[in-house]
């Protein structure tokens, strides 16, 4: 029954994120910030590839969904998660604080969970490679079994994705109001630097910087009731592209539950000088439209 089901599971997850890559909008900014562009050189052939792996996924998908029983996308799906699981393991050993790339919807740092489900798309295809039948003749045949079995490979999948992370997020909220928060309160508040990364990346901040920040969280510290964050980034202007600091300030007892819409310093530091770089970033990133000056 696994293995006629492994298809279906396969194909539906595989479908689900090479589309993300082909047509998702933000698939140039992820890209940016994954190891592609150490490898092929800019950020627009680290787009390409990210799209070019996107449509590989779709067409082994469209295979499993279609020929379950048939050897060819099994293996070929075997094959992508051996793949993505070399690939983790190179960025991990190379370029530690990039992010994995692996859905395009995703920013976050490669940890666990991306070699899980690069090791799970693997074992996915060597099951699917030796199925017996179609899993449409599995599910009319045993319809109960088969709904509890892609019921598990669905709460499997969706505990080793950070896509649904933020599905929680109004339950969480909720619980805070109801129970209270479990962090001391007071003076003595000490917010985890996680739920400060948590709010800045849902800031009108975050999202201005985008098209510089190429890192994830490089360095933090407190200093007189603010919580800086410091990011690395690549600025381009006339004299080319040059490496800078991305700094990060809020308030260092502000959290996503208690200030949904903080105040954000950005500074941006040339590498080199140590200069301060005077940036518009609303304009650079096109999330405000600069009016005419009478």
């Amino acid at each position: 029954m696994i293995q006629d089901l492994a298809p279906l599971v396969c194909g539906l997850l595989l479908a689900a994120t090479g589309a993300a890559k082909l047509f998702g909008r933000r698939t140039a900014q992820i890209a940016a910030n994954t190891v592609l562009v150490r490898v092929l050189g800019n950020r627009h052939r680290a787009a390409f590839a990210l799209r070019a792996v996107g449509a590989l996924e779709a067409a082994v998908a469209a295979g499993l969904l279609a020929a379950p029983s048939a050897v060819v996308p099994g293996v070929a799906t075997a094959v992508l998660g051996a793949g993505f699981t070399g690939y983790l393991g190179y960025a991990r050993a190379t370029a530690p604080e990039t992010s994995c790339g692996c859905s395009a919807r995703d920013e976050g740092p490669i940890g666990t969970r991306s070699f899980v489900r690069a090791v799970l798309v693997l074992a996915g295809g060597v099951a699917a490679a030796f199925a017996g039948g179609t899993w449409w003749h599995e599910i009319a045949g045993r319809p109960g079994w088969s709904l509890l079995v892609l019921a598990a490979a669905a709460a499997l999948v969706a505990a080793v994705s950070r896509d649904v992370d933020r599905v929680w997020l109004p339950v969480r909220r909720l619980r805070l109001r109801l129970f209270g928060t479990p962090l001391p309160t007071g003076s003595g508040r000490r917010v985890p630097v996680e739920a400060s990364v948590e709010l800045l990346e849902s800031s009108l901040a975050w999202q201005a910087s985008a098209p510089i920040v190429r890192s994830a969280l490089l360095d933090h510290w407190d200093d007189e009731g603010w919580r800086v964050l410091r990011f690395a980034g690549v600025h381009q202007d006339e004299r080319g592209a040059r490496p800078v600091s991305v700094l990060f300030a809020l308030d260092e007892e502000a959290t996503i539950d208690s200030s949904p819409s903080p105040a954000v310093r950005v500074s941006v530091i040339d590498d080199d000088t140590q200069e301060a770089i005077l940036l518009d970033l609303l304009a650079l990133s096109g999330l405000r439209t600069p009016l005419p000056l009478v």
